[in-house]
């Protein structure tokens, strides 16, 4: 309807005429599919670090979202994309400044080619309207021809294909367990600021050649041209897992001279976060997460806690959360804990190097009480200080303590049966 609409109104061609094609529809540019840059501007930017923008008709505009090396991003209508483009720059007053030169020499301005209420109005109560809505919809579940060819399985369960880049079969029911009484000799993941948004713990857009995943689907054969984003890898928990903390944004304070998911072992060596965390879990090393204000911002994929769970993250302790993101964390099993008002980790001086003792998490999880926290850093001194399950109801209690959303469905069918 929107392609039907833009040629009733005579705009397509003029449209494709300054370089604005119909491409896609929907998440298309909120989820990075607007393409590669120029290959000479990707160049320049990264050869100079460059800081520069984009314009945009959509809702998501974190840093690194639209594509990852664009960190600013400006929503607005269409109207202004359209006159920004023409522009060239976001550096312009359009109340004031002219778009360009006309052909005839004269300066343009967006006062010139804004279309009056009249004009609108004319075109959005085209009297042919629902006639277009009948003609474009009436076979919409048949689908395209692409859509009839698929071949269906046939049975009752999905016949999972091992070797697929897309859809693998998920690991959240075996991996799923309930949560321990006491957490000991955990170490720090990640050590975040303020406003880590669920876009830096689990990016949507383009995966690069050189990322872990980039390396994944380069080892069985997936060209980069066909890598996708992240938000079409979904059914693949492996690329998915890879993703998590791994924004080309992102910026670990374990690891505070590398942008990007890496993070400090503690080793002390430097490494990815998907690379720690599976060394980790070889060494039995239960992992949490350390951050400040406002953690999990941003639009709610479920992929930021799962992509956390995956990592083998059992707690993540914070100053505050985005509320539903908490409750995500909560759904994989994953702790959301609270510093006490007046606390942050840079207040208590920690580093993140420290091993952590979580004394009493099952049972202030299950009651709502605090749960006593100990952190020995390398030259033995022990930090002691407390914290508050960010828990908000009788359900979550439950699924936290039975060990998530999965563990507790998995225990109802197995009680059933």
């Amino acid at each position: 309807m929107v392609t039907r609409y833009l040629e009733r109104a005579g705009l397509l061609a003029p449209l494709e005429a300054l370089g604005f094609h119909v491409v896609g529809y929907g998440c298309t540019t909120c989820s990075g599919k607007s393409g590669p840059l120029a290959p000479e501007m990707a160049q320049a930017i990264e050869e100079s670090g460059l800081v520069t923008a984009s314009v945009l008709s959509g809702n998501r505009n974190f840093d690194g979202r639209i594509h990852r090396l664009i960190r600013a991003n400006y929503i607005m209508s269409p109207m202004l994309v359209v006159a920004y483009a023409l522009a060239g720059s976001v550096n312009i007053d359009l109340t004031t400044e002219p778009l360009g030169i006309g052909r005839d020499g004269a300066p343009v301005y967006l006062a010139d080619l804004w279309p009056s209420q009249a004009d609108v109005q004319a075109l959005a109560l085209s009297p042919d309207e629902s006639a277009l809505y009948r003609e474009n919809y009436a076979d919409m579940f048949k689908g395209d021809a692409l859509w009839r060819d698929l071949k269906a399985q046939d049975g009752a369960l999905f016949g999972w294909a091992d070797q697929s880049t897309y859809i693998l079969e998920p690991p959240f029911y075996d991996l799923a367990q309930t949560l321990p009484d006491d957490l000991t000799g955990a170490r720090v993941l990640g050590l975040y600021d303020d406003f880590l948004t669920t876009d830096h713990i689990s990016p949507a857009g383009e995966i690069p050649k050189e990322s872990e995943a980039g390396r994944y689907l380069s080892e069985r054969g997936v060209p980069q041209r066909s890598f996708n984003a992240y938000t079409q890898r979904r059914g693949n928990h492996e690329v998915m897992a890879r993703g998590a903390f791994a924004n080309p944004r992102i910026r670990n304070l374990l690891a505070p001279d590398h942008i990007g998911g890496v993070t400090r072992h503690a080793s002390g060596e430097e490494m990815s976060m998907f690379a720690a965390a599976a060394r980790y879990r070889t060494e039995s090393t239960p992992l949490i997460v350390l951050a400040g204000k406002g953690y999990g911002m941003g639009s709610s994929r479920d992929w930021a806690a799962k992509g956390t769970a995956l990592l083998g993250v059992r707690a993540v302790i914070a100053e505050d959360y985005e509320r539903i993101h908490r409750s995500n964390l909560v759904a994989l099993g994953v702790a959301p804990l609270q510093f006490v008002e007046g606390e942050s980790w840079r207040g208590l001086g920690l580093s993140g190097g420290e091993e952590f003792e979580l004394i009493g998490l099952k049972q202030a999880c299950a009651e709502g009480g605090l749960v006593r926290v100990r952190a020995r850093g390398a030259d033995g001194a022990v930090k002691e200080f407390s914290v508050k399950a960010a828990l908000d109801s009788a359900a979550e209690r439950a699924c936290l303590a039975a060990g998530g959303m999965f563990a507790t469905i998995k225990q109802a069918f197995l009680n059933a049966a």
